[in-house]
């Protein structure tokens, strides 16, 4: 299984980014991608999920109403639209697929792709 997130950038606060994720390899429908952050000094945390078979996701509480998780299964892609983006929105960005259902715990991910760099800043 590989994953390769891209959309990473320089965005001013109230701005947008979207960033993709495409993948290769998963055969089984019964699948999560999670997209988590990790700002300098900061762990890694789970920014939003979603579950490929029933559409579920989850938003951490932070980017609730300003984040949109989708996925396009004929580009095997997962998208994260970013609006209104704040300066603590900085980090960067990592996709990760794991099968089954949809967890937030990094260590039950066992597919990464290589991060993304997000910066909000005027």
């Amino acid at each position: 299984v590989q994953l390769q997130a891209s959309g990473g950038g320089l965005a001013q606060p109230g701005g947008s980014l979207r960033l993709s994720c495409v993948t290769s390899g998963l055969t089984s429908k019964y699948y999560a991608i999670g997209w988590f952050r990790q700002a300098p000094g900061k762990e890694r945390e789970g920014v939003s999920c979603i579950n490929n078979s029933d559409d579920s996701t989850y938003y951490t509480n932070s980017v609730k109403g300003r984040f949109d998780v989708s996925r396009d299964n004929a580009q095997s892609t997962v998208s994260l639209q970013m609006d209104s983006l704040k300066p603590e929105d900085t980090a960067v960005y990592f996709c990760a697929a794991r099968l089954w259902d949809i967890v937030t715990d990094t260590t039950r991910y066992p597919y990464w792709g290589r991060g993304t760099l997000v910066t909000v800043s005027s």
